[in-house]
């Protein structure tokens, strides 16, 4: 089986059996993704293999993409697993419409044992938005974190920043979010 970066090279020519070699290869740090997001959502329509499956079949329908090695592709994986449940939400609460309001808080201390609701999600995709457009960098470390479950020196190698830096951003990152949550 070929390495990561030399399969990516091959996907990019368009090479459909290298991208199934591809997600063989990192299927167990896909599904570790997957379960992150799909932990934190409390529709068993999220499910992780669902998760990692529609993001193989976005990321081979996706075309050109320019990604270099391993840690661009599983950043990449994170940001499209989080971009299917933000949709799955937004598809939910259409359907529900007029669905109560419960004030969200950014709150990464209960993440790990709490389960957010359609509107939660779809609060939180539009907040980091916000985020994002203020500051890109701060917006790809709260999606990393938050929605990809990667650590701060994860995040620092995959941005080629320090550790600190990353530590930094995220609680500049969390006072953002959490005034643009209370304010929705």
């Amino acid at each position: 089986m070929a390495d990561v970066t030399t399969l990516l090279g091959a996907v990019r020519t368009g090479a459909s059996s290298d991208a199934n070699e591809l997600f063989q290869l990192l299927y167990l740090e896909l599904r570790t993704l997957a379960h992150e997001q799909s932990r934190r959502h409390s529709d068993p329509a999220v499910h992780t293999t669902t998760l990692v499956h529609e993001a193989y079949l976005r990321f081979k329908s996706s075309g050109e993409l320019r990604i270099e090695d391993r840690r661009h592709f599983l950043a990449y994986a994170s940001h499209v697993m989080r971009s299917i449940v933000v949709d799955h939400a937004r598809s939910q609460l259409a359907a529900k419409r007029g669905a109560g309001s419960v004030p969200v808080t950014l709150n990464t201390g209960i993440v790990n044992s709490t389960t957010a609701s359609d509107d939660e999600v779809v609060k939180v995709h539009d907040a980091l938005a916000e985020l994002t457009a203020l500051d890109e960098r701060l917006g790809k470390i709260v999606e990393m974190k938050y929605f990809g479950g990667l650590t701060e020196d994860e995040i620092a190698e995959v941005l080629d920043l320090s550790s600190r830096t990353v530590q930094r951003d995220w609680e500049k990152a969390r006072l953002i979010l959490s005034a643009s949550l209370q304010k929705a």
